[in-house]
């Protein structure tokens, strides 16, 4: 089992310089490192104090140069806000200058106001990636982009430097919505979810869905899954619990807000019903039990309990891949950095052995 280190360059509440919060990250990516983690995820987040690293590429490249074995993933480039020809063209660079460590994860975008401050129409997202991410994972596969759709026309031109190696065992694909989910069992990603949904349901619903989608269109067994989870690790079960509750409820309510999950203007967009059902369902459920439900399903705990979670979960699911958020909610730099280190010491080399 792989685990991996997923970071969302968050300041709560604007609580925090943003220089503090970059050099904040900067840290617990060296730790990663040191610590024995295997991937290290960036997320694409604009102009607000939800998440903001508007680069990750140029992130993961900065990374390239402070480590020499993690591997440096996309979680993810938001394919709509992006030349697919520049996404190409940076993510091979990236290869070469991590020496074959780079990982590929594409999404598709969900928030209202960064698609409003790039002056693109979100009900042309699913249009816009569908189009854009077949010609990047064909660019990488192949060394050269074209593109003859309404978004993208793109004359056949070339890479360079030209891509080491096939992306298509390292390629990631967002799957929070079922047209999601069916993309990409079609390009061959691996799903990654944000853990947000009873567990049961995941395995009954997407996950299901996706593995009989890969199998039909591509003739073999689809890859273990990913799920991205909020973690809090703590020696003491009570502060476990008390702790992790706050930050991870804190974290919940940013998600609220930031993509306007209460409103009502999913109804209004083209390829987003399934969040206008959601949204309708958090109204009728109300903020507080929906916090609760949320917070359950994710990572706190000692090491003995969240062992037996993960566990839990995979005994549902089978075997899966890890990436956890492991600064956020107004958690301080050093109780993430504990937090990141305990789960290191006494829970990372048990889920290695699955």
């Amino acid at each position: 089992m792989e685990v991996g280190i997923l970071q969302i360059f968050q300041n709560y509440q604007g609580r925090s310089r943003d220089a503090d919060v970059v050099n904040g990250e900067k840290r617990i990516a060296r730790l990663a490192e040191e610590l024995g983690y295997d991937k290290l995820w960036a997320v694409e987040h604009h102009f607000t104090d939800y998440a903001a690293c508007p680069d990750n590429v140029a992130y993961l490249s900065w990374l390239a140069g402070c480590t020499e074995r993690i591997r440096l993933a996309t979680g993810a480039v938001i394919v709509p806000w992006n030349n697919p020809l520049r996404v190409a063209e940076k993510i091979t660079l990236l290869d070469h200058l991590s020496g074959g460590r780079a990982v590929l994860g594409l999404g598709r975008g969900l928030s209202r106001i960064e698609y409003g401050h790039f002056g693109i129409d979100m009900s042309e997202s699913r249009e816009r990636f569908d189009e854009a991410a077949r010609m990047i994972i064909d660019a990488l596969e192949t060394g050269w982009i074209e593109g003859s759709g309404p978004f993208y026309p793109q004359p056949r031109t070339e890479i360079r430097p030209r891509p080491l190696r096939s992306f298509r065992d390292r390629l990631y694909c967002v799957g929070m919505s079922p047209d999601s989910v069916e993309q990409a069992a079609v390009l061959g990603g691996r799903l990654m979810t944000f853990t947000q949904q009873v567990w049961q349901q995941y395995v009954e619903g997407p996950l299901a869905s996706y593995r009989a989608s890969y199998r039909r269109h591509h003739g073999t067994e689809p890859p273990p899954p990913l799920s991205g989870d909020l973690m809090y690790c703590h020696p003491d079960p009570a502060v476990a619990e008390s702790k992790g509750l706050e930050y991870m409820t804190n974290y919940f309510l940013t998600i609220v807000h930031h993509y306007e999950l209460m409103g009502d203007h999913f109804k209004q967009v083209k390829g987003y019903a399934s969040y206008a059902s959601a949204s309708e369902l958090f109204r009728q459920v109300g903020l507080e039990p929906a916090a609760r439900g949320y917070c359950a399903l994710n990572t706190y705990g000692t090491p003995e309990q969240i062992i037996e979670k993960l566990q839990a979960r995979r005994t549902l699911i089978g075997d899966f891949e890890l990436t956890m958020i492991v600064n956020y909610g107004g958690m301080s730099q050093a109780e993430a950095e504990a937090s990141v280190r305990l789960f290191a010491k006494e829970v990372l080399p048990e889920l290695h052995k699955w």
